[in-house]
């Protein structure tokens, strides 16, 4: 019996839930999953937490801010001069910039006439998330 290890192949179903049980990302109702360990597809505490698992395990585990997004960084919130944006805007709309890297997503917190706040940490940044899986093979 295979358990999962830095070098496996592991295919599984999953589902990534907030403390409150809004359910972000799931293929339960799709194909199962499969990547490799280590080949960046999976955030790494997710990784972590699987080791050991063989097939025809299913889990529940609680990620911490920092095993999963990072926390919310203050000095990714930038405020820009309204005049920037030719667009009708809303809370939590997400706006793509470019950047030297290609695109940058961020989320409009706030705005009025003047300026428009822009949060660009992860969406999931500084939340606690709930991964649930069921391991279906393991190479």
């Amino acid at each position: 019996m295979n358990l999962i290890s830095p070098e496996s192949q592991v295919t599984l179903f999953f589902e990534i839930s907030l403390k409150n049980g809004q359910v972000i990302d799931s293929n339960y109702n799709k194909e199962a999953a499969t990547f490799k360990i280590g080949d960046g597809n999976m955030l790494a505490g997710f990784e972590a937490v699987l080791l050991g698992l063989k097939a025809g395990d299913k889990e529940n585990f609680e990620l911490l801010p920092e095993q999963a997004f990072g926390q919310s960084n203050p000095s990714n919130v930038q405020t820009i001069a309204r005049n920037k944006f030719d667009m009708e805007l809303e809370e939590g709309l997400v706006v793509s910039f470019k950047d030297p890297s290609g695109e940058l997503p961020g989320i409009v917190s706030a705005f009025d006439d003047q300026q428009v706040t822009v949060d660009f940490n992860h969406p999931l940044a500084g939340k606690c998330l709930t991964f649930k899986v069921d391991i279906v093979k393991v190479d």
